[in-house]
């Protein structure tokens, strides 16, 4: 059974680079917040709640950890198999669901009064396939990723023909209006864009090995698509950026690699912070965004840090 380190600094924080130690606190330490899910994903704080909603995929629900009390209870069940989460620029929860059995497959957003206004659940007449991550730019845009892996079978979803390619949609904040931004990564999951807003960082995770792929933005389109890091044997899964633009990359997927590898923008790795399971996604939050959250298979993890989360992170 896992147990978190007595001794500061902790030994599962480690630096690939000297410049990492400036965001590495020697007196914080990995922390379990809660254990039991079958497979955590989609961390997002919310301020006003202290408290964080994270997705259980296969149980079909999304959970609050609250910091106050320190408990978990059930947010939504079912939640459509809800993955992805995060809040748009007026505070609002924007989902990414796979789909159940009543439906789904879908972008949501839970509106102040709970009400629940789906965003997009289809695309020039065909059903989306499983849509996965999502983050909302300063223009109250909505980007997100759409692979068919909540439709391979009836563990994360409900399995199902894939209609429509593997794509990245953005959605008009103001009309509604969906397109598509990119069709040609292999595998599209976790997306993030850098502090500027100038670039969109995205997974490819049906490449071998997995890449981290890095889109420059003109406008609204996404140009000079080019890998930032082959991941190697690592598998890159969902991502934040911090305020100075590294990269945390929840990561895996054997015991050496299990946790969190840290790059620089530059696409260096700097640092790791390692856990006893492999992490899927990851949140920054608290009263200062300082705080880690980590998704990380059947357990939720946290770190304080000597650094911020971007504010639409």
């Amino acid at each position: 059974m896992w147990e978190p380190s007595l001794r500061y600094p902790d030994p599962a924080i480690r630096a690939l680079d000297a410049s990492f130690e400036r965001y590495h606190l020697a007196l914080a330490g990995v922390e379990r917040l809660y254990t039991g899910c079958r497979w955590a994903e989609g961390p997002v704080w919310f301020g006003a709640w202290r408290s964080l909603l994270f997705s259980d995929v296969p149980n079909d629900r999304i959970l609050l950890w609250s910091e106050a009390t320190g408990t978990v209870s059930t947010f939504r069940a079912p939640s459509n198999h809800a993955n992805g989460n995060t809040r748009d620029r007026e505070g609002r929860l924007v989902t990414c669901e796979h789909g159940g059995e009543t439906g789904g497959r879908r972008v949501t957003r839970t509106e102040h009064d709970g009400a629940i206004t789906v965003l997009l659940d289809s695309f020039e007449g065909k059903r989306l396939n499983s849509p996965n991550d999502v983050v909302v730019r300063s223009d109250g845009s909505i980007w997100f990723t759409d692979p068919p892996f909540g439709i391979l079978g009836y563990y994360q979803g409900v399995k199902a023909e894939q209609e429509l390619p593997a794509r990245i949609y953005r959605i008009d904040g103001a009309t509604g209006r969906a397109t598509v931004v990119a069709d040609d990564v292999n595998g599209p999951n976790g997306l993030a864009f850098s502090p500027d807003e100038s670039k969109l960082y995205v997974i490819e995770s049906r490449a071998r090995p997995r890449n981290i792929r890095v889109f420059d933005l003109a406008g609204d389109a996404l140009r000079n698509s080019r890998v930032l890091v082959e991941a190697g044997t690592g598998t890159p899964d969902g991502f934040r950026v911090d305020v100075d633009g590294n990269l945390w990359c929840g990561w895996g997927m054997d015991p050496e690699q299990d946790g969190v590898r840290v790059f620089n923008p530059a696409g260096e790795p700097i640092g790791h912070i390692h856990l006893p399971e492999r992490c899927a996604n990851l949140a920054f939050g608290g009263r200062h965004r300082n705080r880690l959250f980590m998704a990380s298979c059947h357990s939720l993890y946290a770190l304080y840090v000597n650094t911020q989360g971007t504010p639409g992170g």
